[in-house]
């Protein structure tokens, strides 16, 4: 880390745990911003996915497999 870096870790240490959320909001926010490069590559392998499904070459899990899973953790 940088020192204006650690300073600033520092600095959000000493914040309440309210505050810490809201800069953890701020900061995921200002990172969520489109990125067409992103956006390609997820195109594309959903296209991948998606012929593979259609093609028989992926097993398929049912909606009431994932939910009993989910309910046992």
């Amino acid at each position: 880390m940088g020192k204006s870096v650690e300073k600033i870790a520092e600095e959000i240490r000493e914040l309440a745990d309210v505050e810490k959320l809201r800069l953890v909001n701020a900061i995921l926010t200002d990172l969520d911003k489109p990125d067409p490069e992103i956006d390609r590559v997820w195109a594309k392998e959903a296209r991948k996915r998606w012929a593979a499904y259609k093609a028989g070459k992926i097993p398929t899990v049912s909606y009431e497999s994932v939910m009993a899973k989910h309910r046992r953790s």
